[in-house]
């Protein structure tokens, strides 16, 4: 099963990734003990000129990243209907204990290489580089992060086997359940609806008001992250049900398949764009008020912004519309 193409591409990527980051760490020490911006010496020119190379990589990686969690979530569909029990990704990601764990991972390696990516294109754009020695020194603990996904993924899918009887999603998405899947499933409906609606309105309000005046960057993160989880509760406590018009199906993951229209894609990829974009936005404003980045950053962090309240507000428009034109009754019910 570790033969499937999609899962090579997947170790591939998370394998190059690793041996890429690998081979920038020795220059990343480098950097981050030697790199002076003011000197001419020999040794700051050659850091210098390595220091296209090795972003272009890093970039690259960071990339790669951001595709590979598509990627893992849409195999861990397509491969449902080899394993006895499963109807969705939740099968196939519960066929062993390794599947979740590695999607959280590939999650966590998501933003984080976002918040990266918003660093280095900021620093690229200042005439002195002074995020150099910081965002190399971000390059080592990344490395540990996208090592922790290739072994989480080869742990994975190394113990696929087609013969286990696996779960589906209504055993870890039901009122039912213990945990915190359960507990999301049976929040009651309005006040799951009031905190949604409450959560993604505020970081649309913060994201739009950074866009506009420059103020409140880190608030913009933390409601953009605040948003991503209201969201995903959201999703399945309440929003699922309008999809399937189903009162007791509360899977994130079916609305995946073609027989629902792929409706998941059009909620989940503007979601974590926001949020992403969210992230980005924080990421540099702790630099603002760097001199060479007074400008810079302000007009990134507002683009940034500007898209992240484009997509929380086509995210919540979405859910809204598959909502209403959805036959559940849900509330009143």
């Amino acid at each position: 099963m570790i033969f499937q193409p999609a899962i090579i591409a997947l170790l591939l990527a998370s394998t190059v990734s690793v041996a890429m980051l690998l081979a920038a760490t020795p220059f990343a020490l480098d950097v981050i003990r030697h790199w002076n911006i003011t000197s001419g010496s020999e040794r700051q020119l050659q850091l210098e000129r390595r220091t296209y190379l090795f972003s272009t990589l890093a970039v690259f990686v960071m990339a790669t990243q951001l595709l590979s969690l598509l990627l893992f979530v849409f195999n861990a569909d397509k491969m449902s209907v080899m394993f006895v029990g499963a109807m969705c990704a939740v099968g196939t990601l519960n066929a062993n204990a390794w599947g979740f764990p590695a999607l959280i991972a590939q999650m966590t390696v998501f933003f984080l290489a976002a918040g990266w990516l918003a660093v280095n294109h900021v620093d690229s754009r200042a005439p002195d580089y002074p995020l150099t020695r910081i965002k190399y020194a971000a390059l080592l603990v990344l490395l540990p992060a996208v090592a922790a996904v290739l072994w989480l993924q080869l742990k994975y899918f190394a113990n696929l086997r087609a013969d286990v009887i696996t779960s589906c999603c209504g055993s870890l998405f039901s009122e039912d359940t213990k945990g915190l899947t359960g507990d999301m499933a049976a929040l009651p409906p309005l006040a799951a609806m009031v905190a949604f609606y409450a959560t993604l309105g505020l970081a649309f309000a913060t994201a739009a008001f950074h866009a506009q005046t420059g103020r409140g960057g880190v608030w913009v993160a933390v409601t953009s992250l605040a948003s991503f989880g209201a969201a995903l509760a959201g999703i399945i406590s309440f929003v699922s049900l309008y999809i399937y018009e189903h009162p007791h199906h509360h899977c994130p993951f079916c609305i995946l398949k073609p027989e629902y229209d792929w409706q998941g894609y059009w909620l989940y990829v503007p979601l974590f764009l926001a949020t992403a974009c969210g992230v980005g936005v924080g990421a540099v404003q702790p630099f603002r008020r760097v001199d060479s980045l007074r400008q810079v950053i302000p007009a990134l962090s507002a683009r940034l912004a500007a898209i992240a309240a484009v997509s929380f507000l086509l995210f919540t428009a979405v859910a809204t519309i598959q909502i209403v034109r959805s036959n559940l009754v849900l509330l009143g019910s």
